[in-house]
């Protein structure tokens, strides 16, 4: 009897020592949310409100009283449209190639298609204007003369940055599908049109449906095409930069933010809606799709991939090859020189983007797996509400995030002022533009583990840290390495949330390829890019000798 009472305060103590250490876990991973996202964004919208004559209405008044602010909205609504149907269409039709045909080397086609997640995301801007600019190389070999600057730039531009976010989403889609719905639909006499209009489109409406809102978040926030390739043309992304860079003025760079914030959220919110209301296509009857080789459908999605992939290719091989040119476009002879780095602050830049995606992956890994592992293993009130906040980043364009920072931060009095101006700051805010991503594949890791091994854990005596220790972290461990790998490389490739935040002490690589391209130092500004690249590459090629080494083939980045 003592020895049975004993045992049961002993499993009680250990289960409130359990709880007190979820506790301790969850607040440390809701604290940061709470610092680094919702009050930054607080202060966009309280400082969105103060006019001269106090708190009220004025900015926005001013703003939607004036047409060439309103003809800037509908500038930044025209060209997400744009670019979200053409980069639909292209991604459908490319993810179609690659599970739907008989296509050869689809791990060719694949890797080509990804090449622009490799890249800040102007680069696409920059091989445009190589390409198509005034003193472009087909511009000037034609004497065409057409001009590319505004609109089209810009859409062409996001088309290609935009396109590997579309193509994963869809490549998921359309990668299962059950036959017998095709068998089926051949015996009634459905022709291939009518079985890709009745049976095809239907069983991915979700994954087209959730594309499109993410495709659409990405253009209307993007930063670093409109700058390089936008001319006159003004998007709102732009216009934060200008009046906050530019005038100074923070009251009216909240407003646009402000107003920036809500399609994106809007967006996000219908795609998690969407989502959540998918349902399986798959069942345990269900027989999977066979590849049936047709040599004219072959030849035509060959063709098709081939297009696409040269288009990529063509854009980012020609600012791999501005770099080595000694003066584009009038002196053509190859040269080295660009890689010298002999520009203000040299190659440092490069370093220092290392340095802060390094911590950026450490910080950002930490914090969600932490996160994840409560959320699933403590379902709770408190849990609900974590997982809101850590999905909730998703919803903030970077740009938004970044001058929230400077807000919130930008003030001796505010303790977080101490790594204001750091490296320590822009690794923050790159870990909480990419935290929602970084979450959901740690959340996806965390719930493929079945209770029985935790269950068996507590009849063992281990608490939730020794767990933690013995049993979660060795059987997630790869995708630990590829949430770290995701986050250094998106720290190395962002422009747009550590635009404002960066010092000529802290100057990034990304900003340099900005600045220096802004400067007319057009090959130095490949040079930089192509060294972004490089090291991108790197890190997703020790990702994939690492896990392989270790026999796991676990290696899935998403976006």
């Amino acid at each position: 009897m003592t020895a049975a009472l004993g045992g049961t305060q002993a499993l009680r103590r250990r289960f409130d020592t359990d709880r007190l250490v979820a506790f301790s876990i969850a607040a440390a991973v809701a604290l940061p949310l709470i610092v680094f996202v919702l009050y930054p964004l607080w202060s966009i919208l309280n400082r969105s409100f103060l006019t001269p004559d106090g708190f009220g209405l004025g900015n926005y008044v001013r703003y939607f009283t004036d047409a060439r602010f309103v003809g800037i909205i509908w500038n930044s609504i025209a060209v997400s449209l744009t670019a979200t149907v053409i980069t639909i269409v292209l991604a459908y039709g490319f993810a179609y190639a690659l599970h739907r045909s008989a296509l050869p080397f689809k791990w060719g086609f694949r890797l080509v298609a990804m090449i622009p997640l490799f890249a800040p995301s102007l680069v696409q801007a920059l091989g445009i204007l190589f390409l198509l600019g005034r003193n472009g190389l087909v511009n000037r070999t034609f004497d065409l003369g057409f001009d590319i600057y505004g609109f089209w730039g810009i859409v062409i531009a996001d088309v290609l940055y935009s396109f590997p976010h579309a193509l994963l989403i869809l490549s998921a889609a359309l990668a299962v599908a059950d036959a017998r719905l095709y068998e089926s639909a051949r015996m009634l006499g459905a022709s291939n049109t009518r079985i890709f209009r009745t049976v095809t489109l239907p069983s991915t409406k979700f994954g087209l449906a959730s594309a499109t809102f993410v495709v659409f978040t990405i253009v209307m926030t993007d930063f670093g095409n409109p700058m390089v390739i936008g001319g006159d043309f003004d998007v709102l992304a732009t216009e934060i930069y200008n009046q906050v860079s530019g005038q100074a003025n923070f009251e009216m760079g909240a407003v646009v933010g402000v107003i920036l914030l809500v399609p994106a959220a809007i967006a996000v919110a219908v795609e998690r809606w969407v989502t959540s209301r998918q349902y399986s296509l798959v069942a345990a009857q269900s027989q999977p799709l066979q590849i049936r080789p047709s040599r004219r459908f072959d030849t035509i999605m060959l063709v098709y991939a081939s297009v696409v992939s040269l288009c990529i290719l063509v854009v980012i091989g020609i600012v791999f090859f501005a770099s080595f040119v000694t003066l584009w476009p009038w002196n053509m002879a190859l040269s080295f020189k660009h890689y010298y780095f002999d520009v203000q602050n040299g190659i440092q830049p490069l370093w220092t983007s290392i340095w802060v995606s390094l911590l950026a992956a450490v910080i950002g890994t930490v914090f969600t797996v932490g996160g994840a592992y409560v959320i699933e293993k403590f379902r709770n009130p408190f849990t609900r509400g974590l997982y809101f906040l850590s999905i909730l980043p998703a919803a903030v364009p970077g740009m938004v995030l970044g001058l929230g920072y400077i807000i919130a931060f930008n003030d001796p009095s505010n303790p977080i002022y101490l790594i204001y101006g750091t490296i320590a700051i822009l690794a923050v805010c790159n870990v909480y533009h990419y935290h929602a991503q970084g979450f959901l594949i740690a959340m996806t890791s965390v719930k493929q583990i079945s209770t029985t091994f935790d269950e068996a854990s507590k009849c063992l005596g281990a608490g939730l840290l020794r767990s933690l220790h013995k049993i979660t972290l060795p059987i997630i461990w790869p995708s630990i390495i590829s949430i770290a790998v995701f986050f250094f490389m998106r720290s190395m490739v962002t422009l747009a949330a550590v635009i404002f935040l960066t010092t000529p002490r802290t100057q990034l690589a990304a900003v340099s390829v900005l600045l220096l391209d802004d400067s007319g130092n057009h090959s130095q500004a490949a040079a930089f890019s192509v060294c972004i690249m490089a090291v991108v590459v790197m890190a997703i090629v020790l990702l994939h000798v690492v896990l392989r080494l270790f026999g796991s083939r676990e290696t899935e980045i998403i976006r």
